[in-house]
């Protein structure tokens, strides 16, 4: 429906520009590529480098002179690989990024490599590495000015991509890592009698690990976060919900937010809590990261330890298919009735060799009652050990050790790896089964929830051992039990029914995840086009795809989705996306924060450098 076509000539710059104008508007579009130093060359994009509204030198140097941190310029981490990938500097490289806590400490790093045919790791032209609020508004001031796309990066962790663009200026909070344990917290803005409670205040660059250390390892206290130990404890995770191992004792990240300190779009710092603010509040406790402004700190709720942690591990192998599908079917039943609330978290999986791997932990419940549990479970499979073979491993942890390096290392050294470049900080290690999330080139990582209605009636029953069985054909499919809240403490239920993540998580038993990439470097060239990997990921989907057809309304959690996710607005967020998209744009009326498939993403192309 093209008009009128223009070729505009002889211009300082290169323009191409198909429209259905008048006269008059194409005029005025003239008018605007030859004045406005500080504006788009094409109406209603951002600024590209090439591009004369891109600043110039003295921007940059009165940005940089203004920062109580540093103006830089990020590096791609895979350079090297990218230019030879049998170089020695690859292959040093390599090595390198499997460290997480090396892919952070670089502006240029992401913790995944990208995603086939959706994104890849790319580093911005410039980085604000801030180290105060105030920093960060001159940042926002700065992009907002010039029209530019920003991006936003703590840990570096998303999925999807949400903290890496090309020609943008990244706010890299990284060194922004101080926590502080508040025994007596009132909000700002609370009544003179409001009762102190205790809590924890997170910068926005601090890690998880950082705030175990001080609230459990020092203070024998307990807060609500994550289970990886480097995922930032202040970015995406907990603004987009935030599930840690024990979620259905505590609750949600987001659930434990007292108060946020924010700046918005405007290049104000606000307070957000419930007493002011309150819609803001409201929409950066699961309504998405790097949305409606940068989250600079965050106060969390701190509660009194549970008396013990412990593990539970074990490994089911049926002897054929049909024992395989009985295996299933009797393990959803004996899960719901006796793991499905608030002692327990994490995950089971089915995969391909007729295999059930359960990876459990516990909180307030000894040990012996840990078994005692288990106890139904085992004897059937002792019953019918003509069809099943099992081993089991389970051990109970001091609560106050749950984070603690020291006592991993004595006592349990297979599951941590120490981070052992010369700047770490004193014990900081991660999870060694996360290693092969570390610089991961995701091909697909797909999730839904699962209804505890599907676990009850004995036709759904049936289906779902049927789906769980045809997707292990494919893929391993998990299980991830602490992302659903079906069975939770009330409290807890109660308190995240109050935040604005999707309302279907209250009714989830678990969130179903089936995925698959490379843990080592890729071409992206040449993996775009692979075959193989595509027909793989194609059955994932297909797999994926009968799942959502035994609950089409369960929707996913927003962290952890498929780049490619269809109806992701409703499927994110529910009944929550209509209100928190007039919040978006009510702090946000330009649309200065865009990440892919956040709220109000829509109004923009997949680039998010031009609206629609």
């Amino acid at each position: 429906m093209i008009a009128t076509t223009f070729f505009i000539m002889k211009l300082e710059i290169k323009i191409r520009i198909i429209v259905t104008v008048s006269c008059f508007l194409f005029c005025k579009l003239a008018f605007a590529i030859n004045t406005a130093k500080t504006e788009s060359v094409v109406q209603n994009c951002r600024c590209l480098p090439s591009e004369p509204c891109w600043p110039g030198a003295k921007a940059w140097a009165n940005l940089a002179s203004s920062l109580d941190g540093k103006l830089i310029k990020p590096q791609s981490l895979t350079k090297a690989c990218d230019n030879n990938f049998k170089s020695k500097e690859c292959q040093e490289q390599q090595l390198k990024i499997k460290n997480p806590f090396y892919v952070q400490s670089q502006s240029g790093g992401t913790q995944s490599q990208g995603w086939l045919n959706g994104w890849q790791s790319t580093p911005s032209v410039y980085a604000v590495e801030a180290d105060s609020a105030k920093d960060i508004a001159l940042a926002v001031s700065f992009a907002r000015k010039y029209n530019l796309r920003l991006v936003i990066k703590g840990g570096g962790h998303d999925y999807l991509g949400r903290s890496s663009a090309p020609d943008s200026l990244l706010v890299w909070t990284h060194a922004m890592r101080h926590v502080n344990y508040l025994p007596s917290f009132v909000p700002s803005g609370a009544a003179a009698n409001e009762s102190p409670v205790a809590a924890v205040s997170v910068a926005a660059g601090a890690r998880w690990l950082d705030v175990y250390s001080v609230v459990t390892t020092k203070e024998h206290k307990y807060v609500q976060g994550g289970g990886c130990a480097s995922v930032g404890a202040a970015g995406g995770f907990i603004q987009g919900g935030g599930f840690g191992s024990f979620s259905k004792e505590f609750g949600t990240g987001a659930a434990g937010v007292l108060q946020a300190e924010v700046v918005t779009a405007d290049g104000k710092i606000l307070i957000a809590n419930e007493y002011q603010n309150q819609d803001l509040f409201w929409a950066i406790r699961g309504g998405g990261g790097g949305t409606y402004g940068v989250v600079t700190k965050l106060v969390l709720k701190v509660h009194d330890l549970p008396k013990n942690f412990g593990v539970y591990k074990e490994t089911v192998r049926a002897v054929n298919d049909e024992a395989y599908k009985e295996l299933i079917k009797k393990f959803l039943v004996f899960y719901n009735s006796s793991l499905n609330n608030q002692n327990w978290g994490e995950q089971f999986a089915f995969n391909s060799k007729n295999q059930l791997d359960v990876f459990m932990v516990y909180q307030d419940i000894s040990g012996a009652k840990a078994n005692i549990v288990w106890e139904s479970f085992n004897q059937w499979l002792t019953d019918n050990n003509q069809k099943y073979k099992f081993d089991k491993e389970a051990f109970e942890i001091p609560a106050a050790s749950m984070w603690d390096y020291n006592y991993w290392h004595k006592n349990y050294p297979q599951f941590v790896k120490l981070n052992t470049r010369p700047e770490a900080g004193k014990g900081e290690y991660w999870w060694a089964s996360n290693t092969a999330e570390a610089s991961m080139y995701i091909y697909t990582y797909q999730s839904w929830w699962l209804p505890e209605s599907l676990l009850i009636n004995q036709e759904s029953l049936d289906k779902l051992r049927d789906t769980f069985f045809s997707a292990s054909r494919v893929e391993t499919v998990s299980v991830h039990i602490n992302k659903g809240l079906a069975g939770a403490n009330p409290d807890a239920i109660k308190a995240v029914g109050e935040t604005s993540t999707n309302p279907q998580v209250l009714n989830a038993a678990g969130l179903v995840i089936m995925a698959a990439g490379s843990e080592k470097y890729v071409s992206k060239d040449k993996i775009s086009k692979d075959q193989k990997i595509l027909k793989h990921v194609a059955q994932i989907s297909a797999a994926m795809s009968d799942f959502r057809k035994l609950a089409p309304n369960s929707g996913t959690y927003v962290n952890e989705a498929d780049f490619f996710q269809q109806n992701w607005q409703n499927n994110f967020w529910g009944s929550s996306y209509e209100h928190l998209l007039k919040i978006k744009q009510k702090y946000d009326p330009a649309g200065l924060f865009y990440c892919h498939h956040c709220v109000g993403s829509e109004l923009w192309n997949d680039s998010g450098m031009c609206r629609k």
